[in-house]
């Protein structure tokens, strides 16, 4: 824990939530473990391997639980953050970011050898080229090809290209092809489909065998089993889920495990309140909406504009009861994985009790 981070802990099971300081990131421990067994036995049912995504809690004992309910293994998204997950004894880790540079690939290969089955992607030459030089004379590294299925990122743009990709892992020394990955766009199915049956077809005339296909997403992971190649799917929001979400028809608000706790500090007009929770609380990520967030006590107020430690909330809408200074408030965040970044801990509640404080042990690890 880091040398601060001892100041933030104030919480502690038997607290109150409400009694808490604020702005604080609020896990509810029941609904949490709902969205768990929810996505495993789905992935379950359909003969899916899962393999949950942890950049959005960061939390190793989360991790744990999500292991413990059946998942395969985890997914990062970063060398540090897999540090830190394979010290907590993660054997299976697939890290999904093209891997480039001295510096990062020498920590891979010490990571490699310290765990038995770590997994990383790739979507060029060069960035396969690199891995082989590193790993030539180590132990093999098992690379799968990303491919760009439509969702716009990195990846490989078509079938043809990923296929050659995959030979010329095949052909590295150092380096195994494992097979194929991609972060569709939402509710995409067919077209991912469609992009893996071409692909695993040109590769078997070649004698390639594809061990892992590897789908992934929140927004997908309940049409997953459309993706009929596939043989595991990756998500991660699914365990809090949030604003964003609930839009996209994922979940419903009962749903949604995290919350800010927030404090009402000034009312500097009838239709403006002013929370303590900014740009350093709810992050500026607006995924498409026009606000930053959704506030549970009342649904018509709007977060209209965020500073680092202020949020100004339009209550013109509001029929009826007002928030009053002083007042706490609870907000669904637009995007929960960045929520996970900004805090050194999460307080975890049940009925409103505080359970647990558990530490962000990846936070800031993007590196």
């Amino acid at each position: 824990m880091s040398e601060h981070s001892s100041f933030a802990v104030v919480a502690k099971p038997g607290d109150r939530v409400v009694d808490l300081s604020t702005p604080r990131p609020l896990i509810d421990e029941d609904v949490m473990a709902a969205n768990i067994a929810r996505g495993q036995a789905y992935c379950d049912e359909h003969g899916l391997a899962f393999r949950p995504h942890i950049k959005t809690h960061k939390i190793v004992a989360l991790a744990s639980a999500q292991v413990a309910a059946g998942a395969k293994g985890i997914n990062c998204q970063k060398i540090t953050e897999a540090e830190v997950f394979a010290a907590a004894g993660f054997e299976d880790i697939l890290i999904t970011f093209n891997i480039l540079g001295a510096e990062k690939l020498d920590r891979l290969a010490a990571l490699h050898e310290r765990i038995s089955m770590l997994k990383v992607v790739a979507d060029s030459v060069a960035t396969v080229d690199g891995l082989s030089v590193r790993f030539a004379l180590a132990k093999p590294l098992t690379v799968l090809v990303e491919c760009d299925t439509g969702g716009g990122r990195c990846g490989v743009q078509s079938p043809e290209e990923a296929a050659a990709l995959a030979r010329h892992i095949a052909a590295k020394q150092g380096l195994v092809f494992g097979g194929l990955m991609t972060y569709p766009k939402s509710w995409s199915a067919a077209a991912v489909q469609a992009y893996f049956a071409e692909t695993i077809a040109l590769l078997e005339k070649d004698g390639i065998s594809c061990a892992t296909v590897s789908n992934g997403g929140t927004p997908s992971l309940y049409e997953a089993h459309l993706v009929l190649s596939a043989t595991e799917h990756r998500a991660g929001t699914y365990i809090y889920n949030d604003r964003s979400m609930m839009r996209d028809g994922h979940c419903t608000q009962a749903d949604c495990a995290m919350h800010i706790l927030a404090t009402v500090v000034s009312l500097p007009t009838p239709d403006r309140a002013v929370v303590d929770a900014g740009s350093k609380a709810l992050t500026a990520d607006l995924l498409g909406f026009s606000d930053y967030g959704k506030i549970v006590e009342y649904p018509d107020a709007v977060i209209t504009k965020l500073s680092e430690e202020h949020g100004a909330v339009d209550l013109s809408n509001c029929v009826g009861a007002r928030p009053e200074i002083g007042e706490k408030i609870r907000i669904i965040p637009n995007h929960t994985c960045v929520v996970s970044n900004l805090f050194d801990t999460m307080v975890f509640h049940r009925n409103g009790v505080v359970t647990r404080v558990e530490e962000v042990s990846a936070r800031g690890l993007v590196w």
